[in-house]
C-alpha cells in the first residue's frame, strides 16, 4: 500500500490538525503547534509503513506536538511556584459557535481528563486512537472521557433546572392519570358485583 502525496494528506486534514491544536494549547499559540506538528509529520512521513489512519497518526502528532509546548512552557520559569501557573486557555473551536462557559469547564479539567475529552470531540477520535495518542490503554481512554464528562455535567447543571419546583397549587388532570392507570386482572370489572 503506497502513501499518498503528503500534499494531499495536508489538504484532507488541515483543519482537523488546526482545530486540535487551538482546543489544546488555545488560539495564541495553536499557529505554532500545528506547523510544529505537520513540520514533524513530514519528517517522519516516508517512513510511514501503512496509510491506513494517517488522520489518527496526524492527530496523534498534534497532540504530542501541544504537550511538548505545554512542557516547554513549564520549564520557562523554573522558579515560578507550579500551583500560580495559569492553565492555557481552551477555546471552541470556529466552525462552530463559541461557548465561553463549557470551554472555561473544559479548561479547568485535570490534564489527562481535557486532552482525552478533546481529542474525542474536537479531534473527532475514537477511544483506540485517543488512547495511542495518550500513550494509554481504550479502557482509560474511556474513563478518562467518562469522568471529564461527569465532572462536566456536575459543572455546568443548572440547578434551577435539576430542581424544578412542582406547583401544588396547580390542577391536576385526573381523567389523564385515570385512563394511564393499570388495570388490575384481580380486580372485578363490575364495581356493583360483589362475587
Amino acid at each position: 500500500m503506497s502513501l499518498p502525496p503528503f500534499q494531499q494528506l495536508v489538504d484532507d486534514h488541515w483543519r482537523d490538525v488546526s482545530r486540535l491544536a487551538r482546543g489544546l494549547v488555545g488560539p495564541v499559540h495553536a499557529d505554532d503547534v500545528a506547523q510544529q506538528a505537520w513540520t514533524q509529520a513530514l519528517a517522519a512521513y516516508p517512513r510511514l509503513r501503512s496509510a491506513r489512519n494517517l488522520r489518527s497518526w496526524l492527530l496523534t502528532v498534534t497532540h504530542r506536538c501541544a504537550m511538548d509546548h505545554h512542557r516547554r512552557a513549564r520549564r520557562s520559569d523554573p522558579h515560578e511556584d507550579p500551583g500560580s501557573m495559569a492553565v492555557a486557555p481552551v477555546v471552541a473551536p470556529p466552525a462552530e459557535p463559541p461557548d465561553a462557559d463549557l470551554w472555561a469547564h473544559v479548561a479547568a479539567l485535570p490534564p489527562r481528563q481535557r486532552d482525552a475529552v478533546v481529542l474525542r470531540f474536537v479531534g473527532d477520535l475514537d477511544h483506540r486512537a485517543v488512547a495511542a495518542a495518550l500513550g494509554t490503554t481504550p479502557g482509560m481512554s474511556r474513563r478518562l472521557v467518562s469522568d471529564a464528562l461527569a465532572t462536566l455535567r456536575l459543572d455546568l447543571v443548572d440547578p434551577l433546572d435539576a430542581a424544578a419546583p412542582v406547583d401544588a397549587a396547580a390542577p391536576v388532570d385526573t381523567a389523564a392519570s385515570d385512563a394511564a392507570a393499570p388495570v388490575d386482572a384481580a380486580a372485578p370489572s363490575d364495581p356493583e358485583d360483589p362475587s
